[in-house]
Order: structure tokens, then sequence, then C-alpha cells
């Protein structure tokens, strides 16, 4: 027998609007204070995430949360790999190019990002510094590492982007700030090893989180958004 839905506590309207308020909230954090969140908190994040829609209900994803001295262990080591030169070792093949209109997005979000932090256009050095610091996890207190089982391709890859998304509007309703890290993923041989996963596990990405620095200037700018017309085409007859 099919379960019954069960009836809804709110209107439609204010549904959609609770909805459409933590997606406009919702942004990248790049400074975190150093308050550690409740792991009852924590754990309501996960219980909300956990009703992702997933590829047959295969419900991929694998978490691991590091937090106090297991996130520092973790957080020197990749950063002492990335710092030191080292090759991509990513288990999914990133973006071979940006072109057109993504990469006009990608540098528009870059520029955003060093004008606020008062980075002169075209300084590679200070540039690399700023992209150092996603291996600081940006100061914030718990970092999640989201892996999936390789048999699964990409299609347990794309089951994790809606665990991520999901997650990250369960933490931001509950007050709290994150920022998801396809950096983490460059050093998937690392994060492997470091925490002794299973050969056959493919790490897709990192989220950062904790309570954000809401003072802190490089919290205070926007991405934009393109059109709905821009991403969507009716066909009627």
């Amino acid at each position: 027998m099919d379960a019954k839905t069960p009836s809804p506590r709110y209107s439609t309207e204010d549904r959609i609007g609770v909805l459409e308020e933590l997606l406009n909230e919702r942004y990248s954090v790049r400074a975190f204070l150093p308050r550690e969140v409740p792991r009852e908190i924590i754990e309501h994040v996960l219980n909300v995430a956990q009703r992702t829609a997933s590829w047959c209900n295969s419900q991929p994803w694998q978490v691991l949360i590091a937090s106090g001295e297991a996130k520092e262990r973790f957080r020197k080591s990749i950063y002492a790999e990335a710092a030191s030169g080292a090759g991509d070792d990513h288990d999914f093949a990133p973006p071979r190019e940006y072109v057109g209109v993504y990469l006009q997005r990608r540098r528009e979000s870059g520029f955003q990002l060093y004008n606020t932090l008062g980075i002169a256009r075209g300084d590679k050095a200070a540039y690399a510094k700023q992209a150092l610091e996603n291996y600081n996890f940006f100061g914030a207190p718990h970092v999640a590492i989201i892996h999936t089982n390789e048999p699964l391709g990409i299609y347990g890859a794309i089951d994790c982007g809606g665990y991520v998304s999901n997650f990250m509007l369960a933490a931001q309703a509950l007050g709290l700030g994150t920022i998801p890290q396809a950096a983490l993923a460059r050093h998937s041989g690392l994060i492997r090893r470091h925490f002794n996963l299973p050969d056959d596990r493919r790490v897709v990405c990192g989220i950062s989180f904790g309570y954000a620095d809401h003072d802190h200037k490089v919290n205070s700018y926007r991405t934009s958004r393109a059109t709905v017309a821009d991403a969507v085409t009716f066909l009627d007859e």
C-alpha cells in the first residue's frame, strides 16, 4: 500500500515564500566565527538533507564531518599538500574549459571577491594566496567531505550534488553558513589516505560550515543569477 502524503502544515504561499527566502539568503561564506555548532543542530541538518532524491533511491552519498582536533589535523595535511604545488588529483574530471557566458560569469564572481578584498586585478600572487584559504576552510569549525561509490559513476556524483544543495539550505534555515568546495576534491587521494577511506570511494566535494562572520568584508558581496529566459526554453507545439 502506498504511503499517504501528509497534509501540509503551511499554505502554498508560505511554503514557497520560505524556500525563496532561503535561496535568496544563502551565499558562499568565506569567513566564519570560531564558535562550534552544537551536535544536535548538525544532526538536524543531516536529517533534513537525508531526504534528498536519488537515482533508484540509491542514496549514494556518504558524509564525513571533521571537527575539533580532527578538523585541525586534516586542515594541516591538506593545506600542506595544496601549498606545495602538488598536482591535481581529482576523482571526477573538472571542467575542461570555461567559454562564452560561463567564462563571463566565472570572471564576474572572481572579480567581485577580489575587489571586495582589495586585491588588484592581475595580482596572481594574491589570487593564489586567497585560493589557499580553501584549505584553511575559511576559518570554519567544521568541514564535511562528500563521497560516493565508484561504480555509480557520474550519476552518483549528481545525486551528491542534490544532497549538497539540500544540506546548505537546511543549514541556512538553522542559522548556519556554508561554502561548497570543489577545491578540496583536487586532493582526493590525500583525503582517502587521511581518513582511511576504501579505494572504491570517490570524493565529490567538501562543505565548510559554521556560523558566518557577518562583519567580515569578504561576506558582504553577492553573486548574480541569470534570468529564467537565459536558462529555459518553452516548447508548446
